[in-house]
């Protein structure tokens, strides 16, 4: 069996039954089928439309703050992108031990070799430390290249041995 004689024989089965109903009978099907048919067309169609909508109205007001902040923040960047960085200030044993102190630390020795920076203290503020070492990084532009921390029995203490270099990407 082929499709098209497949078709014509379900075909001809629905003219038959049709012919079959009396007048009174096709009026209730013909209005059975298109209540049946807008259901599905709105099922299918109208009411996820409807509640596309209606989410995104909800969403809207978010979504134009966001460009807001992006656009904020593009006017940003392009300010920056004009601007040179401004020039890392020269590394002195002076400078260090003034960071150091900033932060409450008291170093037991600060060594300048070659640009490395090594660093040493005893029983200091690990957080401090940690504070001091976001510093360097953001204004000094260094990094740790060699870190030796021991952790001392008091919460928060530590024994360090740091040695700081300039970072990459100057």
């Amino acid at each position: 069996m082929n499709l098209t004689s497949l078709f014509s024989q379900a075909g001809q089965s629905l003219a038959d039954f049709w012919a079959a109903r009396v007048a009174r009978e096709r009026v209730m099907l013909a209005a059975a089928a298109a209540v049946v048919a807008l259901g599905l067309y709105y099922a299918l169609l109208i009411a996820p439309a409807l509640t596309g909508r209606d989410q995104l109205n909800k969403n809207l007001p978010e979504l134009r703050q966001q460009v807001a902040q992006l656009q904020v923040l593009a006017k940003e960047a392009a300010a920056f992108s004009g601007n040179p960085a401004p020039p890392v200030a020269a590394l002195s044993e002076e400078s260090i031990k003034t960071a150091l102190a900033h932060q409450g630390l008291k170093p037991q020795s600060v060594v300048l070799a070659g640009g490395a920076v090594k660093v040493t203290l005893n029983d200091a503020s690990f957080a401090a430390l940690m504070g001091w070492l976001g510093d360097m990084q953001k204004n000094a532009r260094l990094a740790v290249s060699e870190a030796n921390i021991v952790v001392l029995a008091q919460a928060d203490r530590v024994n360090a041995v740091l040695t700081l270099r300039p970072s990459g990407n100057e």
